[in-house]
């Protein structure tokens, strides 16, 4: 993705302890959005937050401290984004999944340990 680019903005807010198959669900997303060649992904663990239950999920109590929320953002090309926001239908039964418009500014990566390239 070049820079100064306008792009599009998939995050997703969910539950730590939500699962796909017996999987963390974070982890499926991320996974998938791999495989689908998105240019990458964050999972970001809250430390206080509630949702459409109307529950406060916060580290401050130890019974609710299991279950703390949980987002993905991914940011790529606005087709790739929308394609892959697909995708969460099947994955998601509680949470929620905003697209937003966004101007990517930077975007620079390491060069892995099979390319001869240099960092953009």
């Amino acid at each position: 993705m070049s820079l100064h680019r306008p792009a599009k903005r998939l995050t997703v807010f969910i539950g730590e302890s939500d699962r796909y198959h017996h999987r963390p669900l974070y982890t499926e997303i991320v996974h998938r959005a791999h495989a689908a060649g998105l240019a990458g992904a964050s999972v970001l663990r809250g430390i206080e937050g509630f949702g459409a239950s109307s529950t406060v999920h916060t580290t401050r109590l130890l019974s609710l401290s299991e279950d703390l929320p949980v987002v993905i953002v991914i940011v790529d090309e606005a087709e790739r984004i929308e394609r892959f926001a697909l995708e969460l239908d099947a994955l998601i039964a509680e949470g929620m999944v905003v697209i937003d418009e966004v101007q990517v500014v930077r975007y620079v990566g390491r060069a892995g340990p099979d390319s001869n390239q240099e960092a953009e």
